[in-house]
């Protein structure tokens, strides 16, 4: 049995509508303490003691690097006088953007040495129109804090004072001016924790000092939104700025640059609704309002509120997501989580159904309106992403590039499942694994979901499944309410007091899993991030019997607290906070994970994931959680947390450590399935030969 370092418990008790909550461990909530900073380094040193004795943790370790290390190549897109792509040679930390001009080929810009140990990463790259000029963004440590800095393209130097505290922004360019972008004061407390609630657009003018940088939208102390964004349509005739609330709806307006003057197209956050194009000033607009699954709306930028809004393109049984490229617009259709793609002229007649180079996900699809050339990518769990050169005007299509990876697709297969859950709804499922799996119930399966935040989980090639289905494993992925597969509806099913239709859903495709011999609770694990480590926590916790191993990660835990950090306020559309009302309340009570761990029960063996630099889903949520589960485990199932120094929620993270991390998931995982040794030695004895 494993022994846990102790954590004190404190008497800290909040009182919601009458009901006492006790909060022992709310002292973990202070990142900046010593105490906290103890607790971590203990928390290490139990969970890697435990690590190293793994015996075969090295040996995926060295699978994982050697499968990782091919070529990998982004798609090109064109700015000014260049063609730009990102390139990785297989173990850099940070991919490397290059560009060519001239069939001369050379390195732009490289992440890599931006920082010793790769943990500072490019977070965003915007050119301006003529390409002359480009804004990066960086993140430190994995934050969600950034700095941007401002390349002249041609002399590859810097032209300004660098901008500092920047969160949560794109940079949009007017003209070779300046730039809009957008963020938060400062907190007075932690910069990592502390509540950040009025998000602002600014402009800035190149050449000027930060500090005097104008507020173009959200000044305001009682018109405060949490998200805001500005965006100058391609042409530089208008700036679109959309302001929310929370994750989902927003407010739109549009203000004509020539005149400055503001025009509100949406007053309300009732619907999502953003601008795809404008010729003139006819927009398009994308929307969900009276269309749960989106559809391409026309409007004049004059009288641009939904009574004159005019069809472009319906709204169908299926979820859009459109781009635009080349003068056409491409309607990327989602059928049960799987890519269908249409083309469209900018009149709305269809000139011609793509025919993708499978069944999986398509992306890209966009372009300059002049490109008459441009790429897609295409990729599904057990397929590798490849990118194809696309013309506009034959529909014909090339593959650009291809990886050469020590892999070999034809021995997986993929099948959909659709399956009920509890209130007898239908979920689709997607299960992958080698061919000729036989159904035993003994195979070691991962079973990964997410369900909110209207997210959709489409079929996508990791190389670190690759390595977990080599040794046999299954992976899994249902289409669970809450995210955004079947369109609004699928959302708002999982959302504040449907919430547990997630959770139904997510422990009905465990035990579909279970009933059809994939495999049985003595080989199932339950995995997710974010949202999805709630999902895990919750699972964990209202059916510990149903999986031997959880791995939640970055997890939202504490359902009473999230809102009183960062911005976590935001998430309320999905999540209902505990200060709605008594029944909200009541209602995250019931299934908090942090709040629903029970003395005495045998939870299944659970390796907690977090970073110490995590400023979305601060890692209180699974410090606190561990500590529970630490104080209350009744078996002998051990309940480790491992704590990434210097990361964040996951973004930009360097190639190593994510390497490191999976080797101590899949070791761990298979290690408390009654492994001893890796199921399929010989993969690893072909590779070391």
């Amino acid at each position: 049995m494993t022994s846990y370092p102790s954590t004190k418990k404190g008497d800290t008790v909040t009182n919601h509508f009458g009901t006492n909550v006790a909060d022992p461990y709310r002292w973990l909530e202070d990142d900046r303490s010593a105490e906290t900073e103890n607790w971590v380094k203990e928390q290490n040193k139990t969970t890697f003691n435990y690590l190293d004795k793994i015996p075969f943790r090295k040996d995926i370790k060295e699978r994982l690097e050697k499968l990782w290390n091919y070529e990998k190549l982004g798609s090109p897109f064109k700015e000014g006088n260049y063609t730009y792509f990102s390139k990785n040679n297989g173990l850099q930390n940070q991919s490397v953007i290059y560009r060519r001009k001239d069939g001369k080929e050379e390195v732009f810009l490289d992440p890599n040495k931006f920082s010793e140990d790769g943990t500072t990463s490019l977070a965003g790259l915007s050119f301006s129109n003529d390409g002359s000029l480009v804004a990066y963004s960086i993140s430190e440590g994995g934050s969600d804090w950034r700095k941007i800095i401002v390349l002249n393209t041609e002399t590859n130097t810097i032209v300004e004072d660098t901008l500092v505290d920047v969160k949560f922004s794109g940079v949009s360019w007017k003209n070779n001016e300046g730039f809009y972008y957008s963020s938060y004061d400062k907190p007075k407390g932690s910069e990592l924790s502390a509540k950040t609630d009025q998000h602002k657009l600014y402009y800035h003018k190149l050449g000027t000092p930060q500090k005097t940088d104008q507020v173009v939208f959200g000044a305001i102390p009682e018109e405060k939104h949490r998200y805001v964004g500005g965006n100058v349509t391609k042409d530089g005739k208008y700036l679109v700025i959309s302001a929310s609330v929370s994750t989902s709806g927003n407010k739109l307006f549009l203000k004509d640059l020539e005149t400055n003057k503001r025009i509100t197209i949406l007053d309300n956050t009732d619907t999502d609704t953003y601008v795809i194009e404008n010729v003139g000033s006819k927009l398009y607009l994308v929307t969900n309002m009276n269309a749960p699954n989106r559809k391409v709306v026309t409007v004049d930028a004059t009288k641009p509120s939904p009574e004159n809004w005019v069809d472009f393109i319906p709204e169908t049984e299926n979820v859009i997501s459109p781009s635009t490229g080349g003068g056409y617009f491409f309607a990327n259709y989602m059928v049960d989580a799987i890519s269908k793609v249409m083309q469209y002229d900018y009149e709305g007649k269809l000139v011609r159904d793509i025919e993708l180079p499978g069944i999986g996900s398509a992306g890209g699809f966009g372009g300059k309106k002049e490109d008459k050339e441009f790429y897609f990518s295409f990729t599904n769990y057990s397929r590798p992403g490849s990118s194809y050169s696309y013309n506009v005007e034959t529909g014909k299509y090339k593959q650009y590039w291809k990886p050469e990876i020590d892999y070999n697709p034809e021995d997986y297969e993929s099948k959909q499942v659709f399956y009920a859950s509890k209130d007898g709804t239908k979920v689709p499922m997607i299960i992958t694994y080698k061919k000729g799996l036989e159904l035993n119930g003994k195979n070691p399966t991962i079973l990964y979901g997410y369900g909110g935040f209207n997210v959709s989980l489409t079929p996508s090639f990791s190389i670190a499944n690759a390595v977990w289905m080599e040794q046999g494993g299954v992976y899994a992925v249902p289409n669970i309410r809450g995210g955004g597969e079947y369109g609004k509806k699928w959302h708002n099913a999982g959302i504040k007091t449907q919430k547990q239709n997630v959770f139904d859903d997510f422990i009905a495709a465990s035990e579909y899993l279970i009933e059809n011999k994939y495999t049985s609770s003595d080989y199932l694990a339950i995995s997710g991030g974010s949202n999805g480590g709630l999902l895990v926590g919750a699972t964990m916790t209202q059916r510990p019997d149903l999986m031997k191993v959880a791995l939640p990660a970055v997890g939202v835990l504490d359902m009473l607290r999230y809102h009183t950090f960062t911005a976590g306020a935001g998430w309320a559309y999905d999540y209902g906070t505990a200060e709605d009302s008594k029944e909200m309340f009541n209602y995250l009570l019931g299934y908090s994970p942090v709040h629903n761990v029970k003395k005495g029960t045998t939870y299944p063996a659970t390796l907690i994931t977090t970073g110490d630099h995590d400023d979305r889903v601060v890692p209180a949520h699974s410090f606190k959680f561990a500590a529970e589960l630490q104080g209350k485990q009744a078996g002998a199932n051990p309940t480790l947390i491992r704590i990434e120094t210097n990361a964040g929620h996951g973004a930009g993270t360097p190639i190593s450590k994510t390497i490191e991390q999976y080797a101590d998931i899949f070791g761990f995982t298979l290690y408390n399935m009654g492994y001893e040794e890796l199921p399929n030695k010989t993969v690893l004895k072909d590779f070391k030969e």
